[in-house]
């Protein structure tokens, strides 16, 4: 089994949607305040925009999206905040995701290609572990400092790979952000 440098923290996950649902959770949640103005986009911008970076993953993997096992999943849900509060303003996240076929073998060097690329965009590699004989095998966790974007890729079966994009807290536009 291969894992980056011991400049990356690499810890055990039982499951990448754990990860992603409890990053997903804490994405409304302010390091500056409570009542910082939240990025905007629509529901549907967002949808197409998490699909833009899913299909760029994919490519990058070079991977291929199957009609019978690409099954592209958009889960919308209410933003949480740090005390459980939830606004009436509409505000959201989005947790996109995507199954792509690839021999098994190749997932690896996917996955490795994935994170050197989310790197170079300025992403924190939060997760990366490869190796066919380990649990979770070929695991990608990122998320983007400055915009709060999480990302994910890794093995879920012989030959697929789960893609998934979860949005920070998002306003819809022309709407009046609540405060708390």
């Amino acid at each position: 089994m291969t894992r980056t440098s011991t400049a990356y923290v690499i810890p055990r996950r039982r499951s990448i949607a754990a990860l992603a649902l409890t990053l997903l959770l804490g994405g409304c949640m302010s390091d500056d305040g409570v009542n910082d103005p939240l990025p905007r986009m629509s529901r549907e911008k967002a949808e197409k925009w998490a699909k833009h970076w899913t299909d760029s993953m994919v490519g990058t993997a070079h991977a291929r999206l199957d009609p019978k096992t690409a099954r592209p999943t958009a889960s919308f849900t209410d933003c949480t905040g740090e005390k459980g509060e939830t606004a009436d303003d509409g505000r959201f996240t989005l947790r996109y995701s995507v199954r792509g076929t690839l021999p098994r073998t190749a997932h690896a060097g996917a996955v490795t290609a994935i994170k050197d690329t989310l790197k170079d965009k300025g992403f924190d590699i939060q997760t990366f572990v490869v190796g066919e004989d380990t649990e979770p095998a070929n695991v990608v966790d990122a998320k983007h400092p400055k915009d709060q974007q999480f990302v994910s890729v890794g093995s879920v079966d012989k030959d697929l790979l789960v893609f998934i994009v979860s949005t920070p807290c998002l306003l819809p536009p022309g709407v009046e952000q609540q405060k708390f």
